[in-house]
């Protein structure tokens, strides 16, 4: 039986280590250029919602009683998304000391005197944040595709909890 002859290789062991020493050098050029573009990390306004929709979450489990138990289930899990995404935003930018916070606090918040209302501002605010969570998954690196992921998730869970 004979062996298996080899194919010529186009590429050299020389060529290939070359290549090899090459790829960390573009790697660095491609992110020293970056996108060229001066965009906010869209992670930002994801971690602004995220703790709007927390605030919400506080105030109308503090105006409708009868809310309260699932108005805290998203205001804890909401908080925890802004968090999250927060940590995640100043890993890839670490925020100066003496600047303001990367994702701000958001302002007061009056949830509808109506109990449906207030439960469908809710609903909406969760479902807002699921789609837009979804939305950013393509174009992501893996880890924040990752995160975003699971934020889409973890709303559509809280869509189940808010019935």
């Amino acid at each position: 039986m004979e062996s298996p002859s080899r194919a010529p290789s186009a590429l050299d062991r020389r060529g290939a280590l070359r290549l090899l020493a090459a790829v960390p050098l573009v790697a660095v050029g491609a992110a020293a250029c970056g996108s060229g573009s001066d965009a906010p990390d869209p992670l930002i306004a994801v971690a602004r919602a995220a703790k709007a929709d927390a605030a919400l979450a506080a105030a109308v489990a503090r105006a409708h009683p009868d809310l309260a138990a699932a108005a805290a289930e998203v205001e804890t899990a909401r908080g925890a998304h802004a968090e999250a995404l927060r940590r995640e935003v100043d890993r890839l930018d670490p925020p100066d000391p003496d600047a303001p916070p990367s994702v701000p606090e958001p302002g007061p918040v009056r949830p509808p005197a109506d109990t449906s209302a207030a439960a469908e501002a809710l609903r909406t605010a969760v479902d807002g944040a699921r789609t837009r969570a979804a939305e950013l998954v393509p174009g992501a690196e893996p880890y924040r595709a990752g995160l975003l992921a699971s934020v889409s998730a973890s709303c559509a869970s809280l869509l189940e909890v808010l019935g």
